[in-house]
């Protein structure tokens, strides 16, 4: 039955893709899926109230990664950190995590950052707000990923600030890290990082604090939507360490790599496309490149819809995606935010994962999507 879009009549498919969990691990690339938490929708609370979360169907959901061989990175900005999702709310979801990953043999690793702080700090207080983290992420037994900072962004007057800062933090590390550069796109908080708005300037400020601790840095996930410099940063990366895509735009060309090398990948995008990028990276495994690429080029339409200007709004869409695939009982966000894209955006979004057959039960995602034009005024 023809279902009326704000972009016109649209047909939906009657049959998903048939990409049935399979929980061994990937073998050709690391493959992490940062993914979204699910809020409470009858939790009474306000704005200035902290966020409540539904426990149960978060941790259902990073279930649902790690069946598909997926690892899971947690507490990152997919999961609303720092746009809903304080530093106490942070701490319990690795908590949590952490505990459900040991139980069924999940991959995890969490982010670390300085969240805790709410106002104007200085270094010391930067590099201490960060070692909390660590020591929480660590202890969780997940592998730590060093966010980036607003709080540095704010303290560092230069190059030399966040080379001392990174330094001392590697030298605490018990574990081998993930560094994680994320572009002003994701976070405008986060312009001019490592010293310089010159981003030839930071790349180089950012391999300099690699370099110097490669035995501190499992590897890099890199965030600017800027496939030409990921590759150039790959290249010039010290044996051993590894690059991961965070380039939602890029993501199939990155992780398929050239005759120099590949990328493996920790993205936002695998929330949604988990059981079919799992896929696409068994058939990877294989050797099968071209079968590999006919798999994802598909997708790439999609993740440029959801991670449009302003990029940061793009966990709308994927909590959105979560609902009409049947995740989560609901399409309510932590801090609201749930009101961030608009219904044309949404809509969009809902035709193209459609054609992809990424719903598990496309009767349930067309009757969700007809919901949510009803309630805005718009069924036909």
């Amino acid at each position: 039955m023809t279902i009326h879009l704000p972009q016109g009549p649209y047909e939906p498919r009657t049959t998903p893709l048939d990409l049935t969990p399979d929980g061994a691990p990937l073998a050709s690339r690391t493959v992490f899926s940062a993914a979204h938490v699910v809020a409470d929708p009858y939790a009474d609370i306000s704005p200035d109230d902290p966020v409540a979360v539904d426990w149960d169907a978060t941790l259902a959901f990073r279930r649902h990664l790690w069946s598909h061989g997926l690892g899971v990175a947690e507490a990152m900005d997919t999961a609303q950190r720092g746009m809903g999702l304080d530093w106490a709310g942070a701490a319990e979801l690795i908590r949590r995590s952490a505990a459900e990953a040991k139980s069924v043999g999940g991959r995890i690793a969490c982010g670390v950052g300085t969240d805790q702080l709410t106002g104007p700090a200085t270094l010391p207080e930067v590099r201490a707000a960060y070692e909390e983290q660590l020591a929480l992420v660590e202890e969780s037994g997940a592998q730590a990923i060093l966010m980036a900072s607003r709080a540095l962004a704010a303290a560092a007057n230069g190059p030399e600030d966040y080379l001392e800062t990174y330094a001392h933090l590697l030298r605490q590390a018990t574990e081998p890290v993930v560094l994680h550069w994320l572009g002003p796109m994701f976070d405008p908080a986060l312009e001019g990082y490592w010293g310089s708005a010159d981003l030839d300037a930071a790349t180089d400020t950012f391999l300099k604090v690699i370099a110097e601790h490669p035995d501190k840095v499992d590897g890099i996930k890199i965030s600017l939507l800027d496939a030409e410099r990921e590759i150039d940063v790959r290249r010039r990366l010290p044996s051993g360490v590894r690059c991961y895509t965070g380039d939602d735009f890029n993501y199939p060309e990155l992780i398929a790599g050239d005759d120099r090398g590949f990328s493996h990948a920790l993205l936002g995008i695998f929330d949604p496309l988990g059981p079919l990028a799992a896929h696409a990276v068994r058939v990877l495994d294989t050797g099968d490149v071209q079968g590999f690429r006919d798999l994802l080029d598909p997708t790439v339409e999609l993740s440029r819809h959801l991670f449009q200007a302003p990029t940061r709004f793009y966990k709308t869409g994927v909590v959105f995606l979560a609902w009409l695939a049947g995740h989560q009982d609901h399409f309510t966000m932590v801090g609201g935010l749930q009101s961030a894209r608009s219904l044309p955006h949404l809509a969009k979004a809902y035709e193209l994962a459609d054609r992809l057959g990424l719903f598990p039960d496309p009767e349930l995602a067309e009757s969700r999507m007809r919901a949510l034009l009803t309630v805005h005024g718009g069924s036909r």
